[in-house]
Formats: C-alpha cells, sequence, structure tokens
C-alpha cells in the first residue's frame, strides 16, 4: 500500500549573526504590530448612527484589515537619528548600533522618479530571509501604515535561492531639522508568495450573466450583512 506524503508546511526563517541575536528588533507577524490609531479606533461610532449611516469604521472593512496584517514586520534594528537640512537636499544620519545602519545611493539611480530631488539611502538590514523552493517574498512599506520621516521603495525577492541580507532603499521625506527614528519602528512588511514561474493568464471583456448575477448576488449580501464576507467570502482559507 502507498501512502500518501504530506507536504511540509511552507516556512519563513529570519537568521541573524550570533551576535546580533538580543540586541537588534526582531521580525514580528504584521498582525502584531497595528498603529495606535487603528487600536483606538471604535467598530462602530454611535454617534454618527442614523437611518442612513450604519456609523461602521474602517476597523470593520475586511480587506483594509487583512492588508495590515498580511505577512511580517521587519523593523528598524537600532535608533537611528537623519538630520536633514537645504529642503530635504542634504541628509546625514547617525545611530546608536556598532554596525552600518544607513548609507547612500547614487541620485542617479532614481533620476526622473517624483522625489527624485531628495537622495535616495538604505537603511541596513541584519536579518536573511529564507522562505521553501517556490516562495519569494514582497518587500513593501507597511501597509496602511502613514511614515512621515520616510518612503521605503518597494521590491521582490525570490529567497528561496537569495539568501545575502536585503537591505531596504529608501527616500527621506523628513522636514529640515534633527529627527530620531526609533529602534522597533516598522519598516517593511514581508509577504511571502508562491512563485513557481507559471505566468497567471489574463481574460479581460465582459462578464457573463451568471457572473453578473454572482456580482450582484455579493453585492447584496454585503449590504444586508457587514460579516458576511468575514464568514463566507473567506471560508476558504
Amino acid at each position: 500500500m502507498f501512502r500518501l506524503l504530506k507536504s511540509p508546511q511552507p516556512t519563513i526563517r529570519f537568521l541573524c549573526a550570533p551576535e546580533d541575536e538580543g540586541v537588534i528588533a526582531r521580525p514580528v507577524p504584521a498582525k502584531s504590530e497595528l498603529p495606535d490609531w487603528f487600536r483606538r479606533l471604535p467598530p462602530v461610532d454611535k454617534a454618527q448612527q442614523s437611518a442612513t449611516d450604519t456609523g461602521l469604521t474602517i476597523k470593520r472593512c475586511m480587506p483594509f484589515l487583512d492588508a495590515m496584517t498580511t505577512g511580517w514586520i521587519i523593523p528598524l534594528a537600532a535608533t537611528v537619528r537623519l538630520e536633514v537640512k537645504d529642503g530635504g537636499k542634504t541628509v546625514t544620519a547617525g545611530w546608536e548600533y556598532d554596525k552600518q545602519m544607513v548609507s547612500n545611493h547614487s541620485p542617479r539611480q532614481i533620476d526622473g522618479h517624483p522625489m527624485g530631488h531628495l537622495p535616495p539611502m538604505k537603511f541596513h538590514n541584519f536579518w536573511q530571509v529564507r522562505t521553501n523552493p517556490g516562495w519569494s517574498c514582497l518587500f513593501v512599506p507597511p501597509l496602511n501604515r502613514q511614515q512621515s520621516l520616510f518612503q521605503v521603495l518597494s521590491g521582490v525577492v525570490d529567497t528561496d535561492s537569495y539568501h545575502a541580507l536585503i537591505n531596504f532603499p529608501f527616500i527621506p521625506t523628513a522636514p529640515d531639522g534633527v529627527h530620531v527614528i526609533e529602534k522597533g519602528t516598522p519598516l517593511v512588511q514581508v509577504i511571502p508568495f508562491r512563485c513557481d514561474g507559471t505566468a497567471m493568464k489574463a481574460e479581460i471583456g465582459t462578464e457573463t450573466r451568471e457572473e453578473g448575477e454572482t456580482r450582484e448576488r455579493q453585492r447584496l449580501l454585503t449590504r444586508a450583512s457587514e460579516g458576511w464576507y468575514r464568514t463566507a467570502a473567506r471560508a476558504k482559507r
């Protein structure tokens, strides 16, 4: 009798050098790093409830919440200080750590970018990211979280085969002055995804009658019960 072997559960591994263990800020699940404003927001604003307004806030919006809680957060390893001058054109960095935390990119690397007048820089990351074969990672600024001092640039890395440290390019957006970015500040959101080399085919056109009926039925269900999407559309997860 043949026995089917269960595939191992996909795993993402964050590995640091022995000397950094217990010193630098550790990666955490994105769901554990919700911003304070979101935690304080009530699911229902009862003061706004009326015959035409349910009073529901964005805290009840599952797509918004799913974006915030998917994947992992790599935080700033140690406290960094940015001194910004000349309308943002001159930025110098200092840090409270014995390894380099920030370095500069050549401005020519972002020629034509809407923020190309500001100096491109990068945060140094000390966590190696490894995933199972066939899995890559999308690195993006933490979703639905406002960051006024810098803008991290997004990227995709084949973390199943590339195991060197991945640094995070950013553009400083802070006004002139001295700004302290504390250790543990969320830098990037890491979202693993299956990438087996198969391209997804796109079909662009008009819906069939059945597809239109499904769309309308789900619209009505969503209006009738704000929890429908949570319990039905996501039941496959």
